[in-house]
């Protein structure tokens, strides 16, 4: 699906001609001749980026600018800003109002088309992330409303400047360090290494006299993956203009033009810092929801949903690997009479203490999980039945030799588990029936007596009855 781009200009003949250029360049073109109608435009067709005249009559572009930004449906539209005013100071004030560029007619086509891809992969990520945030709130996680706006003012960061000039980077140093930035300095072109070590919140790359390395540098820096999203800002001269629309081209952020006003980097650079802060804090609610949506908010180990499906990932490589799989299947003994002897609250504390005990007894890969109630698994890829009865031996003692102590209470309470052991060297077996052996096991060492271990039963051992021992 092309890119939607919004012209908003109140001159006929610039609106035809940049319409044309960007029709002929494959966009999906609107256009808007007034402030409020390109408001209303952005609100009811969604477009992907804005290119805003700032001279109309009635509302003027820094003001449509503002409002596109201050709305929380809009503020990731990418707007740049295009006019006559050639001032410094009105490109602050576009960069100020939110504007991701500022550029002076006439515009040169192929940087304006870099910059217009550019922002469009940015927007297309972004959604990317919203549309995260929107799964995650119809699984009924809590999701807080995190806006690009509401991620800070821009400063107190970590910046990484990458310059071999000594003159200009203390310039640079000077003008940064007034938004309390800290400022690490690099003079090595050939340090990404070095800087994906250092990791900071926004790189800053001057051209140098070898203007091949800061491109290479940022290529090298977007192909690695802890420093593939971290904003990248390139400074330069005006005869590099060629060197810019590459930069945009291998994914570096925004660039900057010498001589260096101070106003208009500390505005460049807290855009930049504003939108890492912003998608630093959606991949965290992402991750946070992942580990509630895989973890066991009790106990802290996996959850069934996790396990089951681990644990076919692992029965699927079985014939390629031709080694065997094995699992217990533990279940607490009379754990119904631990709620109802000492509350629901000591039961809880119960099960964490088993959950740590049972992390405490198997290896680093076995994979532990609460499968439901008073019951867990553990998954022992690469191991033989032999070794994982040993394992369930191990655990099962550990717990009936230590009672559980409650906090708030001198009591200690008893606990033992009943632990069904069973393996697979069947390359065509199901996680599900690996798990059903397992569970025949566990129920053959509830009728045993409880607090054993007993492995498979045989193949024609009947099927678990719907109520099982508690």
């Amino acid at each position: 699906m092309p890119a939607r781009i919004l012209i908003v200009d109140d001159t006929p003949s610039s609106v035809k001609m940049l319409a044309a250029k960007l029709t002929n360049e494959y966009y999906e073109v609107l256009t808007a001749d007034a402030g409020k109608a390109a408001l209303k435009a952005v609100e009811e067709d969604a477009p992907d980026l804005v290119l805003l005249d700032v001279m109309m009559p009635g509302i003027d572009g820094f003001d449509v600018c503002r409002q596109i930004k201050l709305n929380p449906q809009t503020t990731h539209i990418p707007v740049i800003m295009i006019t006559a005013l050639s001032g410094r100071e009105d490109r602050v004030r576009g960069l100020e109002a939110g504007a991701d560029d500022f550029l002076t007619k006439p515009v040169d086509d192929t940087m304006l088309f870099a910059r217009v891809r550019s922002l469009v992969r940015l927007k297309r990520m972004l959604e990317q992330w919203s549309l995260r945030e929107e799964t995650s709130e119809r699984l009924g996680f809590k999701v807080d409303t995190v806006d690009v706006l509401d991620s800070g003012t821009g400063i107190g960061a970590h910046i990484i400047l990458v310059d071999d000039s000594t003159v200009q980077k203390s310039n640079i140093q000077e003008i940064l360090g007034a938004d309390n930035h800290r400022i690490t300095v690099i003079d090595d072109y050939d340090a990404s290494g070095k800087i994906v070590d250092i990791g900071g919140d926004v790189i800053v790359i001057s051209l140098s006299t070898d203007t091949d390395a800061p491109l290479r540098l940022a290529s090298r820096l977007r192909s690695l993956e802890p420093t593939r999203q971290v904003p990248i800002l390139l400074i330069g001269d005006t005869e590099d203009m060629d060197h810019f629309i590459k930069a945009l081209e291998l994914g570096v952020n925004d660039y900057l033009v010498r001589p260096i006003d101070k106003h208009e980097l500390i505005a460049r650079v807290r855009t930049q810092i504003r939108r890492k802060r912003y998608q630093d804090r959606l991949h965290a609610n992402l991750m946070q929801h992942l580990s509630m949506a895989l973890t066991d908010s009790l106990t802290g180990l996996h959850n069934r949903r996790y396990l089951t499906t681990h644990l076919a990932s692992v029965m699927g490589r079985m014939p390629e690997q031709d080694k065997p799989v094995s699992l217990l299947m533990i279940d607490l003994d009379h754990f119904k009479k631990v709620n109802d002897t000492y509350g629901h609250a000591a039961g809880d504390e119960v099960l964490f203490e088993v959950g740590q005990r049972i992390l405490r007894n198997i290896r680093g890969f076995d994979l532990a999980a609460r499968y439901g109630g008073e019951e867990f698994v553990v998954e022992m890829p690469d191991t033989p039945v032999e070794v994982a009865l040993g394992v369930a031996d191990r655990l099962c003692e550990a717990m009936a030799n230590e009672p559980v102590k409650i906090s708030g209470s001198k009591d200690k309470i008893s606990v033992t588990l009943s632990i069904g052991v069973a393996e697979s060297r069947d390359g065509n077996e199901t996680a599900d029936k690996l798990l059903k052996r397992a569970d025949e096991a566990l129920y053959e060492a509830k009728h045993a007596g409880r607090n054993r271990v007993i492995p498979t039963p045989p193949k024609t051992a009947r099927d678990a009855p719907e109520t099982r021992p508690g």
